[in-house]
């Protein structure tokens, strides 16, 4: 609480210190100037109209209240007209509030409007090469906007999506600073768990998301995948973000489309005066769920009966825990200890943005820095950068954009990637972690202390550059040339270090075995594309056309490299100080894509809509006889809340359409040079040279995934849309699978690089649900909720047994399956776990007795929210659910239960003697063979699956506008947030989302204040 105070009075101080230098300065604070008349007369009135964000509106109607006169604003958002002092002006503009501002002898009027929410139908879309509207899209495109990303503390702009938009499944995997999500739009698509992601694209420029990171060097990190690319862009800075998902929406991206394509709009500057923002924010975050572990005494217990359970008596000297080695009554929370320390967390952005009639820009930079929950040093340092500029030519005929975005971000973490699990299975009872002189205790050598672990180091240094230019020409009033020019270089450098002193100094290890990974990388990528836009009014029909052209080359390149035998670990950072050197890896990578891609669009009479969009595409990934491919799609949409009978019968429904959509999009998502042969190194030497043998086989016809889209959606608004629903049925089958291929033996090869007519279908219900609640003056209440019921299934696999995902898939399954044993109990005689054999050999094997198939697909998920405002205070909440399997704390091999390692408090539930009926086994120190093959068999069965479900509070924001730069000239808000507040499972691990191996997202609370002037 004290802290608490200690920043609101920081952010009261600042405010009112920055009003008390505005007021000296003010001119409204003069003397004022007394007449003694009143002349009641025409007079000029001028002002300009802008909307939320300053953006000139043209087109806005101005009339005197009572009166028949009036005036629209122009270009650039002004207007005049003549009125008397004691007038009234109203203001109006479809999709906007009406607003009344009465003159009371002012001559200036300037109007910020504000958005109707309850005309969600025009807001502005982003498809990707063309704008549409929420009202005449005939795809399924999601958005949210930078009002929704700023409540949320993250550093990663896909956890700003979690539970926010329907057919998105966003799953966070580890709450370590910059750890990779999983995305996936309406399933997966692909049998390779690598072909997956969707397509990003910034400000028009394809982005990779593909890490650059080495696994051996990114240990810690969930996959091993590095740090996530995604990371290096400040979500401050983003204005939009558009997720396309349906055929009609993907298929002008062709071969990048199959998965969906996740648009990311940065922010622009205004029209109007020079605007400068201070966005100040701190918080502190702590791991959001601890495992209930046994305390001392139920630990000793479980140790005694072990050792009796195995006959072993009297206690060995390995015992240290209950043979008096340790103290028997010192108890210690590991978890607490070695990850329970508190994060900081510090974001200040600052920007400066404005212009006039012909040009707008905007400046910003962001500091972010998060510090680790473990003991130590750790951190994540980000800074961030963005330039834009726009400008258009008096005449309107020429146009300019320039946008670059620039990150820095070091990230250093212990490079042990079983930390946790170590935190986990240490005894309650082991020893102290320093001795008296501050040196690490060993007691003896009788166990590795876990500090030892954070001496092992992992760092990253990484940076990413997006540039970005649209020209822009009007050659005739409907026809238009654009070309957008794009480049992206990313790199990235990681070391991890794993010197002598992480090990017990009884041993003697000294640095000659001190390794380290040292990897560097890069990934630099430019596109051209030309465009002509094409628009023509036929009365009762309007047309959109678009044709245009795209070349990207993208290279990349890596090399990491294992280092041992240091002469001191003061130098383990020098691979020149290190006397053995091995390669990992050291690529050099080329893509080169071309394509050329058109749209058509009709409007007649505004009800009626059909969208045409193609796409013929060449990459060098595919062989050289399938090297190119088309794609397209064809969307239609009806209005029939426009049609007269409607209207008349149903006078409550304000909005209703009907569209559907039918198109191929394409993988590509393979890598480089799977087609060719090649070749790599052997270990092995021959006359000193090393030599080389073939690893792959080539294929000319290797070609595309492609992936089918259906839709069919209904969306309907009542009551002035304030009430808003959206109901979305998809069906997508992904054929022409690249995979694997088995070989006979025979021919020295395993498999080879093919496409397989497998085929993967994704079908789901997708429902959005939007309602303004309430709206007055004072008090406005808005809700939405969405709900994703999704099912995947493998409709085809020739000759799946003889393949090598025999084990794998199941024909009519999902392909996030999982084959286990089922565990039929324990047994009350014997005590150990007994499981269905079902080949009946009277034996319990893998495969032939794993034949229970676990879904790890979600079976529904979603989230709902609410924003709350009354005056001068708002509050946003978000909820996020989702109803889904996940592995739990019994599998990927724990120790067993009764060894020298801590256990889950409900271990206590076990079979203790004959004819006991208990879920857990009796216990044992590893030396009952059975019992360890019995548990053994657990880990593996369908006892390691349980109920992942959960309903977490994401998001909580609540924020107070202390002044409001509209009438003071500048704006003070402060504002309270928090991220992953409270959750609610029944999951048996850490965390329902990054399940048991890894930090469970971090529960932040973080307060700041925004200044405007």
């Amino acid at each position: 609480m004290k802290k608490f105070a200690l920043i609101k009075g920081w952010g009261l101080l600042w405010c009112l210190l920055i009003k008390t230098i505005y007021l000296l300065h003010s001119p409204t604070y003069a003397y004022p100037i007394h007449t003694t008349t009143l002349q009641i007369q025409q007079q000029p009135i001028t002002g300009t109209v802008t909307d939320a964000t300053n953006v000139p509106i043209l087109g806005v109607n101005i009339i005197i209240k009572g009166k028949t006169k009036g005036t629209t604003t122009d270009i650039d958002g002004k207007y005049q007209l003549q009125a008397q002092p004691t007038d009234m002006l109203v203001f109006s503009y479809l999709g906007y509030q009406l607003v009344e501002e009465p003159l009371n002898g002012r001559t200036v009027i300037n109007v910020q409007l504000q958005e109707d929410t309850t005309m969600l139908q025009q807001v502005v879309i982003n498809a990707g090469y063309y704008t549409t509207t929420e009202r005449e899209r005939t795809g399924s495109i999601s958005r949210i906007t930078a009002k929704d990303i700023e409540k949320q503390p993250v550093s990663n702009p896909l956890a700003s999506l979690q539970g926010r938009v329907a057919g998105v499944e966003i799953e966070q995997t580890s709450g370590l600073a910059g750890s990779n999500f999983n995305i996936k739009i309406r399933g997966r698509n692909s049998i390779r768990t690598a072909g997956n992601d969707p397509l990003y694209v910034i400000d028009g420029v394809p982005y990779s998301s593909s890490s650059l990171g080495e696994r051996q060097a990114s240990i810690i990190l969930p996959g091993g995948s590095g740090v996530s690319p995604l990371n290096n862009i400040n979500p401050s800075d983003i204005e939009n973000i558009e997720i396309l998902k349906d055929a009609d929406a993907t298929a002008i991206y062709g071969s990048r489309g199959a998965n969906g394509v996740v648009l990311i709009t940065t922010k622009k500057g205004k029209y109007g005066d020079t605007k400068v923002e201070f966005n100040i924010l701190s918080g502190l975050g702590t791991v959001s769920n601890a495992l209930d572990l046994l305390n001392t005494s139920e630990y000793l217990a479980m140790r005694r009966e072990a050792f009796a359970n195995d006959g072993i008596d009297p206690l060995p000297s390995y015992a240290y825990d209950i043979n008096g080695t340790w103290e028997e009554n010192r108890e210690t929370d590991w978890q607490k200890t070695l990850y329970g320390k508190t994060s900081y967390l510090t974001n200040v952005q600052g920007s400066v943005s404005g212009g006039s009639g012909q040009t707008r820009f905007l400046v910003s930079g962001n500091y972010h820095k998060q510090t680790g929950v473990f003991p130590g040093n750790y951190h994540n340092d980000k800074i961030s950068a963005l330039a834009n500029l726009s400008h258009r030519s008096k005449n309107d005929r020429l146009s300019l954009q320039l946008s670059t975005n620039y990150t820095s971000n070091q990230n250093n973490l212990p490079s042990d990637g079983l930390f946790v699990s170590k935190a986990i299975s240490l005894a309650p009872n082991a020893p102290e972690l320093y001795n008296d002189d501050g040196s690490l205790n060993w007691e003896g050598s009788t166990w590795a202390n876990p500090l030892a672990s954070l001496k092992k180091t992992y760092e990253s240094n990484a940076t990413t550059l997006v540039a970005n230019a649209r020209l822009g020409y009007n050659i005739l009033e409907n026809l238009k040339l654009t070309t957008n020019l794009g480049y992206t270089e990313n790199h990235l450098k990681e070391l991890r270090t794993d010197p002598s002193t992480a090990f017990d100094p009884a041993y003697g290890i000294g640095p000659g075995s001190s390794t380290a990974v040292h990897n560097t990388g890069q990934n630099i990528s430019w596109i051209v594309e030309p465009q002509l836009h094409f628009n023509y009014d036929m009365g009762k029909t309007k047309m959109e056309a678009l044709v245009g052209l795209s070349f990207q080359e993208q290279k990349s390149s890596q090399r990491s490299q294992f280092a041992f035998g240091f002469t001191s670990n003061s130098l383990i950072e020098n691979l020149s100080a290190a006397s053995n050197i091995f390669p990992l890896s050291d690529l050099q990578e080329q893509y080169r894509y071309q394509a050329a891609f058109g749209r058509i669009n009709l409007n007649h009479k505004g009800k009626y809509l059909l969208n045409i969009t193609g796409r013929r595409d060449g990459s060098s990934r595919f062989g050289t006889d399938k090297r190119f491919a088309n794609f397209g799609a064809v969307g239609v949409a009806w209005i029939f809340s426009e049609e007269t009978l409607i209207d008349q019968t149903f006078p409550f429904l304000s909005f209703g359409k009907l569209r559907g959509s039918y198109g191929t999009t394409g993988n590509d998502q393979i890598g480089d040079y799977q087609y060719l042969d090649t070749y790599s190194f052997g270990t092995a030497q021959y006359q000193n040279i090393l030599g080389l043998y073939p690893t792959r086989l080539f294929n000319p016809d290797f070609s595309w995934e492609t992936n089918r889209k259906l839709e069919f959606s209904l969306e309907l608004g009542f009551v002035q849309d304030r009430i808003f629903i959206s109901v979305n049925h998809y069906r997508n089958r992904s054929s022409n699978q690249l995979v694997g291929i088995p070989l006979p033996g025979t021919t020295g090869f395993s498999s080879i690089n093919a496409n397989l007519d497998a085929t993967v279908e994704n079908t789901g219900w997708e429902l959005e649900l939007n309602t303004v609640n309430i709206k007055t003056k004072d008090l406005e209440w808005i809700s939405s909720f969405n709900l994703t019921i999704p099912k995947n299934k493998l409709l085809e696999f020739p000759d799946l047994e003889g393949s090598t995902y025999a084990n794998q898939l199941v024909i009519g399954e999902s392909l996030n399956i999982r084959k286990v044993y089922r565990l039929n109990g324990v047994n009350p005689q014997t005590g150990l776990y007994e499981f269905e054999d079902f080949n009946n050999d009277g034996i319990i094997t893998s495969p032939d007795d794993k034949q229970v198939v676990k879904n790890f697909d979600p079976k529904y998920f979603g989230g709902f929210s609410n924003s709350i405002r009354y005056k001068k205070f708002s509050m946003d909440i978000l909820l996020q659910f989702s109803k889904q399997l996940n592995w739990n704390f019994w599998y990927n091999g724990p120790p067993i239960v009764g060894s020298m390692s801590n256990q889950p408090s409900i271990v206590l539930q076990h079979w203790q003697e004959e004819g006991d009926i208990e879920p857990f086994q009796q216990f044992t120190t590893g030396a009952n063979q059975e019992g360890v093959q019995a548990f053994r068999n657990y880990t593996e069965s369908d006892a390691a699956i349980s109920d992942a479900s959960y309903l977490r509070l994401k998001t909580l924001s609540l924020a107070y506008q202390l002044y409001e730069k509209g009438t003071n000239g500048w704006g003070c808000q402060l504002f309270l947030r928090g991220q992953n507040l409270w959750t609610y499972t029944n999951y048996t691990g850490l965390d329902p989302e990054t399940g048991n191996q890894t930090i469970p997202p971090l529960r932040f609370i973080t307060m700041g204040t925004r200044l405007t002037f």
